[in-house]
C-alpha cells in the first residue's frame, strides 16, 4: 500500500491516500485553486480557506483525502 502524503496550510493537513483514490475528480471540480491534478504535488492546500478545504474533502467518494485540523488533531 502506497504512503499516505500530507499537505498543510498551517491550520489543516490534507491526507491523500493515492491507493484509495478512484479520480473521480469532485476536489479538482470543486475546488480548483487547491487540487490541481495536472501539477506536482498536486495539491495546493493555500488555495483556498480551511473552511473551503474541509467542505470539499467531505466530498471525495473515495475515502482517498481527508483532513484534519493541527491545532487539535481531529479528524473532519
Amino acid at each position: 500500500m502506497d504512503k499516505a502524503r500530507e499537505y498543510s496550510n498551517g491550520e489543516v493537513t490534507i491526507v491523500w491516500k493515492q491507493d484509495l483514490c478512484i479520480h473521480s475528480g469532485n476536489c479538482a471540480r470543486g475546488l480548483a485553486g487547491v487540487f490541481k491534478p495536472k501539477e506536482k504535488p498536486w495539491i495546493h492546500p493555500e488555495g483556498a480557506t480551511s473552511e473551503e478545504i474541509v467542505n470539499q474533502v467531505k466530498k471525495c467518494p473515495s475515502g482517498a483525502l481527508s483532513v484534519y485540523y493541527n491545532k487539535t488533531g481531529k479528524n473532519e
